[in-house]
Order: structure tokens, then sequence, then C-alpha cells
């Protein structure tokens, strides 16, 4: 309820206190106007910040579209306190960095030439022209400085429809870039699951395109679509669900996403569950996966420790009983919470009623504390080294196999057989 509340208050702050009247933001706009005429605007909001103003959304990332090349910017604020950065010179691109907020700035734009992966483009000032070659109407919708919104290709009424399309020709739109088709998937379970027949067409036929991005591109986008809760409902619509599936074959669970439906409200969702419930099988495919797409070594480690854990929950009857506050202490709540909301999306012998059931043993386990710690080895006679390490850990078995207790007498034997 408090949570609610919250949320609700939040969104009347937004309301009544949009983005753009930030202090910061208005002297930023004011430095890219200095100088040009009132009629020709030099600076608007666009994309993710304007498409969650307008739903009412917590903004985190700023952007902005100037007619202002690179060089033109970095002196307008050469003598203030923004910071800029080269994110992206050749592409017309810089960030500004000052006291509350990280912006990119980006010159306004044309393509001349492009090969599905990279655009030859030609810098202009002419915002209808910039609108055009962008992926989404939803995308092509500018603010300026003061909420009036420029909004030449109709996205506005598309965002309050739910309704994802690209600008003009989706084929030719998916032939600039081969990525938005990956970005099509994730802005439509954002918004609207449902694809249309046109567009699910020019997909499929430019499919083999997405060959030619890095898998580091992809492998970032697919983590945005994870993130999000509308995920769950991508079974839905079997245009979206076949066309996900052709393009990240690894995924070969995607039923099982029904099953987490049942009980993830009971427990926090994240990527790195989602990747276990896709992923893990007895035939190590999330192994295949973490490989091809060159995975960091959190993404690896994550699904090695599900995948371990798993196997190991698999063989012991007593992993959510007896030993449970052995697998706590070792593995922590959090895990283990997560652990059994992996467990019981994969694995259809288990029950909600047993799934319930051991998330409240869990949650209800109180973590051991370790009593011994290296001072109270030197007190004992220790000295700092591997020696106190080992015997560290060799107190820390006895007192885990002992059911986390430990008596003084048994800790001094310890000690006395390795200073021995």
């Amino acid at each position: 309820m408090f949570s609610q509340s919250l949320n609700f208050l939040k969104k009347l702050k937004r309301t009544f206190f949009p983005f753009y009247k930030n202090e910061d933001l208005k002297f930023i706009f004011k430095k890219l106007q200095d100088g040009i005429p009132k009629e020709r605007v030099a600076a608007r909001f666009v994309g993710g910040c304007v498409r969650k103003h307008l739903s009412n959304e917590k903004i985190d990332d700023i952007d902005i579209a100037t007619i202002l090349s690179t060089d033109q910017i970095r002196e307008k604020f050469r003598d203030t306190s923004v910071k800029i950065i080269d994110t992206g010179i050749k592409h017309g691109t810089v960030t500004l960095i000052s006291d509350k907020h990280k912006i990119e700035l980006t010159t306004l734009r044309k393509d001349i030439k492009t090969d599905g992966r990279h655009a030859e483009v030609e810098y202009i000032d002419d915002w209808e022209q910039d609108s055009e070659r962008r992926d989404f109407t939803i995308n092509a919708i500018y603010l300026d400085i003061n909420g009036k919104i420029f909004d030449p290709q109709m996205g506005k009424v598309d965002l309050k429809n739910n309704i994802v399309k690209f600008i003009g020709d989706p084929q030719k739109r998916i032939e600039e870039d081969y990525l938005r088709i990956i970005r099509f998937i994730r802005f439509k379970i954002m918004y609207d699951i449902a694809v249309e027949q046109t567009t699910s067409t020019a997909i499929k036929q430019n499919l083999d395109g997405i060959k030619k991005i890095s898998k580091e591109r992809i492998l970032i986008e697919l983590l945005k679509i994870l993130d999000l809760q509308n995920f769950l409902k991508i079974n839905e619509s079997s245009n979206l669900k076949e066309i996900f599936s052709m393009i990240f074959p690894e995924f070969l669970y995607l039923k099982r996403l029904d099953r987490l439906k049942k009980v993830y409200m009971q427990s926090e969702l994240n990527r790195d569950i989602l990747l276990a419930v896709l992923l893990i099988d007895e035939k190590d495919n999330h192994e295949y996966f973490l490989h091809k797409y060159n995975a960091s070594n959190k993404i690896i480690e994550t699904l090695k420790k599900f995948n371990k854990n798993l196997i190991e929950l698999n063989n012991n009857k007593d992993y959510f009983e007896k030993d449970l506050i052995k697998n706590v202490y070792f593995q922590g709540k959090k895990h283990l919470i997560a652990l059994n909301l992996v467990n019981f999306s994969i694995n259809a012998k288990v029950k909600s009623y047993d799934f319930s059931k051991t998330l409240k043993k869990i949650m209800k386990t109180k973590v051991p504390i370790f009593p011994i710690d290296g001072e109270l080895l030197k007190k004992k006679g220790m000295k700092e080294g591997q020696t106190l390490g080992n015997v560290l850990k060799e107190l820390e078995k006895e007192w885990v196999n002992n059911n986390f207790k430990i008596s003084n007498s048994k800790i001094d034997e310890i000690i006395k057989i390795n200073l021995n």
C-alpha cells in the first residue's frame, strides 16, 4: 500500500513539475539557443525522455537533438561548468555532463548511405528530415524547453494508442539498420505485443541481416528486452514469439514462462532468473548461449551457479529441508529465492503449493553469522598469514558441520594442531 501511494505521489510530481522545468536543463537550452533567432529552434528533447514524459513515467536518460554542430556545442559551453565528452563525434554526438544530468546531444542529420550496420550521414537543420530517418513514430516526437511538442510523424497519437510502427516503409527502415528488428521486438513488448502482417513479413525477409550486427550489440538489446515486465506476455503473440525465436533460437523454453507467470509475483523477477528459466537444461544449452554472445563474466558466473545448484537441488531431497540453513548461509537468501522460482518454472512436477511453502521457509530462515575472525585467532597466539586463513576455513567448516555451533575447546584444539 505504501509503495502504491509513493508511486502515485511521484506521478503527481511529474505532472505538475515536468522534467524540462529543471534549472540545469533550462541553462543548457539557453546556451544552445544563444545567438540564434527565436524562430529557429536550436534544440529539442527527443526519444525516450519525451515518450516517458508523455506517458508520465520516470525519466532516466535524456537525449537532445540540435541544429548545432559538435564544434559549435563545444564553443558554447567552453567557459561553463558543463563538461563535454566526445562520445560519438563521427556520428555528430557529444555527451554533456552538468551537476545533475548526463545528456546525449546529437546534431540533426539524414542518412546518405547505409549498409545495415553503419550509416554515412549529412548534418542538416531540418527537423522534419531528421524525424524521417528515425526508427519508430513514437521515437520521433520532439519537445522544446517550454513543453511544446513537435510531432511530424504523428507519434503522439501512436503512443496514446500503444502502437509501435516504423516510420514510412518498414522494409527500408530495417535495411538501414538491421538492429531495428530487435529494437522493434523490444518496443512491441513494451507497448503492444500484436504485430501487423506487413511488418512481420518485412522482418522475416530481413532476418539474415542480423548476422551483420555484432553479438555485443545484440546482447545489449536482448538484456533490455528481458528487463521488461511485459516480456512474460510474449507467448500471447504468435507472430512476436515466432520472430523472437528465429532471432534467438537458443531460447528453447519460452513455454516455461507460462509456469513462471503463476508465481513470479511472490518473488522478485530479474533478467538473471529469466535467462536461467529460458536456457538451462540437461544438455548445457546455456553454455552455447554464453559462448555465442561472448557474455560478461557476471552473466557467466550467474548462469553456471544456477545450473550447478539446480543439479544439486534435484539430487538432494533435503536441499530446501534439513540443508536449508546451510544453503542459505553459503548461497544467500536472494539466490535461494531465485533458485526456487527457476526450479518451479523448469520442473513441472513442482506444485504451486510446494513453491510457496519453500519460499516462506527461505524467508523465515535466519542467516547464521560466523562468530570467529582473525582478531580472535591473533589473541590466541596466531600470527597474520596463510596459516591463519587456513585455520579460519577449518573452523568455519567445523562450525557449519556441527549445526553452526563450536566450543572454545574445539577452537583451541584446531589452533593447536595447526601451530604444531
